[in-house]
């Protein structure tokens, strides 16, 4: 009797330990496929590595690399949760490929995008390499929208060969990092960071004009532009778009962080300082790139010579424990020393305005409010130029520091 129930015991651990082993997927360059509601296809690649044992998924867009570790498998399942954005895929392996979905938590709703993926294919867009007949190199001024509703951006791509990197500059930030391809005179972007599924193409007529623009956004999101060639192009000045009310200096705000405490502009860690109020979102691509630079290099430089910093969150729901977790996952993610408050929610109508009513306007996010040591708002900067922006970010950073140094000297 004791032999028999070891038996079944020692098979049943055996059943369990093979349905629950990890799909050990191959390593190197793979091409990932996300289709929209009208079948176009949004491809982007990552890599597969092996790291202690241990599989990863690398992102690959341009020079960044988005790294994800949460990977789990049960039979031919497997599961990847994003580190940002609140999003997942969920797939099945069939030894030749992944097929699914991947989905995208939305507060109130779910987005989802069916999903396949190839090992062993470094392509993105095309398998050949089709010599380009123009170039796409250097500044151009593009324009979105029609006539009803019109943005004009900022363009900057570097080829080399048929091979395409670059981005789209708005006044509220960029699109990140962007690769593609030229084939003959047709353009082919796109981008993958876990939280956004971009794709851009257009004609190329000659090498100055860009006609037949089409943006893809996510599920379902669908957009024209054009552009022409404008090494003088620019934005306005990201200093003068946002402003206080007539007869205000200072804002005022008291919102619970994650742990659900009260912190107030007002506390005495704040008082005396340079104070740095980032408003963000968990869901907010270049607010993940301004965390990233603020944590990376900007607060050990400046803040124990007198600077701190807030982070005003306004996420997709009113339920306050999804917004912690959303924001726990940020948090954690950057390693964010500074307090996270739970603020606002994005699509309500007139937010951020509403909970900074001191704001005679708000254009988006981010936008980085610099209080000086009296406290009174000095600059208002709307958006933010990431690092896949090359030397609009690095004009940034240099611009922004020596305003920090000019405050904390007075």
């Amino acid at each position: 009797m004791k032999l028999r129930i070891a038996l079944t015991a020692l098979t049943f651990f055996l059943l369990f330990t093979v349905a629950s082993a990890q799909i050990k997927l191959k390593t190197g360059i793979w091409r990932g496929v996300l289709t929209t509601s009208t079948q176009v296809p949004v491809p982007f690649n990552f890599s597969i590595e092996d790291t202690a044992g241990i599989q990863q998924m690398v992102v690959l867009n341009g020079n960044e690399r988005l790294k994800v570790t949460d990977i789990k498998s049960k039979g031919d399942s497997v599961f990847i949760h994003m580190p940002l954005f609140d999003s997942e895929f969920k797939l099945k392996w069939d030894s030749e490929a992944l097929t699914g979905n991947w989905i995208k938590h939305l507060g109130v709703k779910d987005a989802v995008m069916e999903f396949n993926a190839t090992p062993n294919t470094a392509w993105r867009f095309f398998a050949g390499d089709d010599k380009p007949v123009y170039t796409v190199s250097g500044r151009w001024t593009a324009v979105f929208g029609d006539s009803t509703h019109r943005d004009t951006t900022v363009g900057e791509f570097k080829q080399t060969g048929n091979k395409v990197t670059g981005t789209f500059l708005t006044t509220t930030g960029d699109y990140r990092y962007l690769e593609g391809t030229i084939v003959q005179n047709s353009l082919y972007l796109s981008c993958f960071d876990g939280g956004h599924a971009f794709l851009f193409t257009a004609t190329l007529s000659d090498n100055n004009t860009l006609t037949d623009g089409k943006f893809y956004s996510g599920l379902s999101g669908l957009d024209s532009w054009n552009g022409v060639r404008n090494e003088n192009a620019k934005l306005p000045d990201a200093y003068s778009l946002t402003a206080l009310k007539p007869g205000f200096k200072k804002i005022a705000f008291t919102f619970k962080d994650i742990n659900g405490k009260d912190v107030s502009l007002s506390d005495k860690r704040f008082k005396n300082k340079v104070v740095i109020v980032q408003i963000l979102g968990s869901w907010c691509p270049n607010c993940m790139d301004e965390t990233n630079f603020i944590i990376s290099s900007y607060y050990p430089k400046y803040h124990d010579k007198g600077v701190e910093i807030i982070g005003l969150a306004y996420e997709r729901t009113t339920d306050f424990a999804k917004s912690q977790r959303t924001l726990q996952q940020l948090k954690t993610h950057f390693n964010v020393p500074y307090p996270l408050l739970i603020t606002g929610y994005t699509p309500a109508a007139g937010d951020p305005q509403k909970s900074l009513p001191m704001l005679a306007d708000f254009k988006g996010f981010p936008t980085t409010i610099i209080i000086d040591k009296k406290g009174e708002v000095r600059k208002i900067h709307t958006g933010f130029s990431g690092p896949g922006t090359g030397d609009y970010y690095t004009q940034f950073i240099d611009e922004f520091e020596k305003l920090t140094d000019d405050l904390l000297s007075e």
